[in-house]
């Protein structure tokens, strides 16, 4: 079976991580996407709504799943509730990944991402052969995340607090993709960092973690 290798892709809220996955995948590299595996657990009939109703009763959503608005402004506010729901949410995210990565080796594929926000916050570059971050500079981030709906500057900060700083995942990162300026240029960036990867591959490194 072919040597599959991992590239973990993170980056804090309105770096730009989104951008640089969209151009994986057109590069034809599949991704697992951490947000929207949350996102369907979340919806009416997914996996984590009954837990998460048990823990935040007044969450529910008009269609019977979550209200999301509604339990963001829980967990961001209460760092105990924020614990509360990863606990819920953190190993059936882990399941969704565990069945892509296994779907992406009997493909055949050499390479797939792990599109996942709190990568390091949660240990998962531990399964990954190596990490990309994805940086722009502060006023960029913040203009971007302020002009998406409901956000303000108060839950931004709140936000920010549950993740690790940039400068510290920057230096822990194997590469870093600057977004923010010419896409162009974040389209090379993607394909350097996919390249290496791939030639890596070829040489013969790969990870059979599940």
């Amino acid at each position: 079976m072919t040597a599959l290798r991992l590239l973990g892709l993170t980056g804090s809220v309105a770096m730009g991580k989104s951008h640089a996955a969209r151009i994986v995948r057109a590069f034809g590299v599949p991704v697992f996407d951490a947000d929207r595996a949350v996102h369907d657990l979340l919806a009416p009939g997914g996996g984590a709504v009954a837990a998460v109703l048990t823990a935040f009763p007044t969450v529910r959503g008009p269609t019977g799943g979550i209200d999301r608005p509604a339990l963001g402004r829980i967990v961001f506010a209460d760092e105990a509730a924020r614990r509360r729901l990863e606990a819920i949410l953190h190993p059936l995210v882990r399941r969704a990944e565990r069945a892509f990565v296994a779907a992406a080796r009997r493909a055949g594929h050499r390479l797939a991402v792990l599109d996942i926000p709190l990568l390091y916050e949660t240990g998962a570059e531990r399964r990954c052969d190596r990490v990309a971050v994805v940086s722009a500079p502060p006023y960029l981030q913040w203009q971007r995340a302020l002009r998406r709906p409901g956000m303000s500057p108060e839950r931004l900060r709140g936000i920010l607090a549950g993740q690790m700083p940039d400068p510290i995942k920057r230096r822990r990162a194997d590469f870093v993709i600057r977004s923010g300026f010419d896409r162009g240029e974040t389209v090379r960036q993607v394909g350097a960092v996919l390249a290496a990867m791939l030639d890596r591959a070829r040489e013969g490194g790969g990870t059979d973690a599940p």
